[in-house]
């Protein structure tokens, strides 16, 4: 029998598919070239001069200190400073076998950050979860996710008698060290990156009240009245009068700071965020609270942020990044140097996320130079190292949750403090 026919429609089928392999394997090949060109974009090499920064003399570890009497707690918060972060840090200023100061700390831990409804945490929520012991909702300072207030660090050695400190690059109602003195629901607008203004007034406003001694870093904007200049601020209020009845010495620059004497100093430096490279900078601020905390003889807990490294990691820019990296690194220097003299200080250095989703790739085409990729523009919810030196180091040592930073803190602090609400199992 003559299969004319169906040959034929054989050989257009044939024709057809072979046309069809052919237009998929050119979309493939399209696909592929611009997936490569966008790869390559996110990729950089590194070109930073780092003659600002002076490495540690040797690259030996400190040694432990014995025993758990913790009288002073300075806790460093490198913001959106991950593994990546540092390892790129160390690298470009002390090579791949040399170190930075955090990293010759003797006990080494891992944090998750997660918050309550999510796998990647805003800075709000990490800080409360660091401050407070209460993992919280996104976006939310302070607060459970129920909006109940939840006491923080800070306020917890400020209630004990102790001195207390902030000092930060960017500005003081800004959302990591409003977790250590806040209270508010609101502080990101839900499932956006973007910040609620009336919530950094009332973060403002709550300062005003909070107690602590030392606050350095920027925000004067949200500090005076809005028909002022250089005013963030939605309202008249004149929060900077409110902090003058306070008691607070108020300095605007360098000078000023090394040359005030009071028990409450607020330094404000910048009308928003101070600059990358600041001035002070936050070497200076960190040598000068503690100098102005340690008069206290019940001790004193500071925190210390390094807040550009997330801003750098959100503009995908490695140099500034690992620049803003190294800068802490030296505020650290000033933490550890106080620390091993006194005895009784304890140093932690961590980070609130990862930001930037940093990779460092291999070099092929310019060997010794920095190579680095990045992932995300954004937080990522990869873990964060935790250094820690002095009296009661080890509790700090293996896989922790950012929760027991706070816990371990108020432990050795011997802070009788509640149990956090909030299980693991509650966190998921």
């Amino acid at each position: 029998m003559w299969h004319g026919r169906e040959e034929g429609d054989g050989d257009y089928s044939n024709l057809a598919g072979r046309r069809v392999k052919r237009a998929v394997r050119t979309a493939c090949s399209i696909l592929a070239l611009v997936v490569l060109a966008v790869f390559s974009a996110s990729a950089q090499w590194v070109d930073l001069d780092t003659g600002f920064y002076t490495p540690p003399g040797n690259f030996d570890p400190y040694p432990m200190v014995e025993g758990d009497e913790v009288r002073n707690i300075i806790l460093m918060i490198g913001d959106g400073m991950g593994l990546a972060t540092v390892t790129a840090a160390r690298i470009e200023a002390v090579g791949p076998v040399g170190r930075l100061y955090m990293e010759k700390f003797p006990v080494i831990g891992l944090a998750g950050t997660h918050p309550t409804d999510r796998l990647v945490t805003d800075s709000g929520a990490s800080a409360t979860a660091i401050a407070t012991g209460h993992k919280t909702t996104y976006g939310y300072i302070g607060v459970t996710p129920d909006g109940e207030p939840v006491k923080s660090i800070l306020e917890y050695a400020r209630d004990h008698g102790l001195a207390t400190g902030l000092v930060v690059t960017t500005y003081l109602a800004h959302a990591t060290p409003a977790g250590f003195f806040a209270h508010v629901a609101d502080y990101t607008f839900p499932y956006r990156k973007t910040t609620n203004p009336v919530a950094r007034d009332i973060i403002a406003e709550q300062m005003v009240n909070c107690g602590a001694n030392v606050l350095l870093g920027g925000g004067r904007g949200y500090m005076i009245p809005a028909s002022k200049k250089g005013s963030f601020r939605k309202d008249e209020k004149d929060l900077l009068k409110q902090m003058k009845e306070a008691g607070y010495t108020i300095v605007e620059s360098r000078k000023a700071l090394m040359k005030a004497d009071g028990e409450y100093v607020l330094g404000l430096f910048a009308d928003k965020e101070m600059d990358a490279v600041p001035d002070p900078s936050l070497e200076e601020m960190t040598a000068r609270a503690i100098e102005l905390l340690n008069r206290d003889e019940d001790g004193f807990f500071l925190m210390v942020e390094g807040s550009q490294i997330d801003y750098f990691g959100h503009d995908n820019v490695a140099a500034m990044m690992i620049k803003t990296t190294l800068l802490f690194d030296l505020a650290v220097r000033e933490a550890v140097e106080f620390a091993r003299h006194d005895g009784r200080t304890l140093v932690i250095v961590t980070a609130d996320h990862e930001t930037g989703g940093v990779t460092i790739i291999d070099s092929f085409r310019q060997l010794n130079q920095l190579h680095i990729r990045w992932s995300t523009d954004y937080h990522t919810g990869v873990q964060v190292p935790v250094y820690v030196y002095g009296p009661g180091a080890q509790r700090f040592a293996g896989v922790l949750d950012n929760t027991d930073i706070f816990r371990r803190m108020a432990e050795l602090a011997g802070f009788e403090v509640e149990e956090s609400a909030f299980s693991e199992e509650q966190a998921d």
